[in-house]
């Protein structure tokens, strides 16, 4: 069970930058639809098409960076429909609908993995998780922030956001946190948008920012593997191929242990001030002394089989 877990989550790569795919690739889905629904509303056709061009870019990119990480580039391109990832990447409308070979395969991963689990990694995962939500949260406020400000302001009086090009260029521009100021609001309901952006972009920016300090000022994830756990210590984990060879080991530094001791003990009743005990029963009692540690040190190897292959078991 372990492995094929391990084999999924190799295919999944990361939880949250894959709900992050799908849920980008529903949306795409769904502005195809808009464009063809709404086809004389020239706003919302630049719009759309602005989003569309940047889910090509994502797309394009998660594509690469699943051809680089598979273990087979040859399986994922034609078995994992990475053939169907890179024609959905092309600026093309006719191949857009080929993004549902992505949702159905992020679905289909989720559905292997379980509820529980994509809940437990998302939990613990909470910098990707975090990262990844800010950012759908961004290109969500992106389009709709641009339409719903469009609606608004467009024929207010005195406005200056009248066109597609001015919406996006405001949102753009106040969700980055730079305001040029060129671009503002002058309805209540702008204004509350605007501010509604404004927090998502200080938020986005936020954790971008300490994201990017974390991956390159932290320690690396390979020492920290090495290292164990968040103590310093390092974990060690007992199986079942090296409990054997563990117990031998005790085992030898206790017979280790008592052969130095019984020697000292020897030595000690050689060395003796009493002139009645002769060298013959020193040596005498340092053999009776050797055989019952080493007797010990063979319980004690024993025992300690004993506990580890029951540890094992456990585990």
């Amino acid at each position: 069970m372990r492995r094929q877990r391990a084999k999924v989550r190799t295919e999944l790569k990361n939880t949250a930058y894959e709900i992050f795919i799908g849920v980008l690739s529903i949306l795409s889905i769904a502005n195809l639809v808009f464009v063809y629904a709404f086809s004389g509303d020239g706003a919302l056709q630049l719009i759309l098409s602005v989003m569309n061009g940047l889910f090509s870019l994502i797309f394009l990119g998660d594509f690469i960076y699943r051809m680089a990480t598979a273990p087979s580039a040859a399986r994922y391109f034609f078995r994992g429909f990475g053939w169907a990832d890179l024609l959905a990447s092309l600026p093309f409308p006719q191949l857009k609908v080929l993004r549902l070979f992505r949702l159905l395969r992020v679905l289909r991963l989720m559905r292997d993995l379980g509820p529980r689990t994509i809940w437990n990694t998302l939990i613990h995962d909470r910098a990707n998780s975090t990262l990844m939500t800010l950012l759908l949260l961004g290109v969500f406020v992106l389009q709709f922030g641009s339409l719903s400000i469009l609606a608004v302001e467009e024929h207010a009086e005195g406005a200056n956001i009248t066109s597609a090009s001015d919406a996006l260029w405001y949102t753009i521009v106040t969700i980055s946190t730079v305001g040029y100021g060129d671009q503002f609001p002058v309805t209540n309901p702008g204004r509350t948008l605007g501010a509604v952006i404004i927090i998502v972009g200080v938020g986005i920016f936020g954790t971008f920012t300490g994201y990017l300090a974390n991956l390159f000022l932290g320690p690396q994830r390979d020492a920290d593997a090495d290292g164990g756990s968040a103590g310093g210590k390092p974990e060690v984990v007992v199986t079942a191929d090296s409990s054997d060879d563990l117990a031998s080991a005790a085992a030898t530094g206790v017979a280790a242990g008592a052969l130095s001791g019984a020697v000292a003990a020897g030595s000690n009743a050689g060395d003796g001030s009493d002139p009645a005990e002769s060298p013959g029963m020193a040596s005498a009692e340092l053999r009776l002394r050797l055989a019952a540690l080493l007797e010990q040190s063979e319980q004690t190897s024993a025992e300690l089989r004993r506990l580890l292959a029951g540890a094992a078991r456990d585990d």
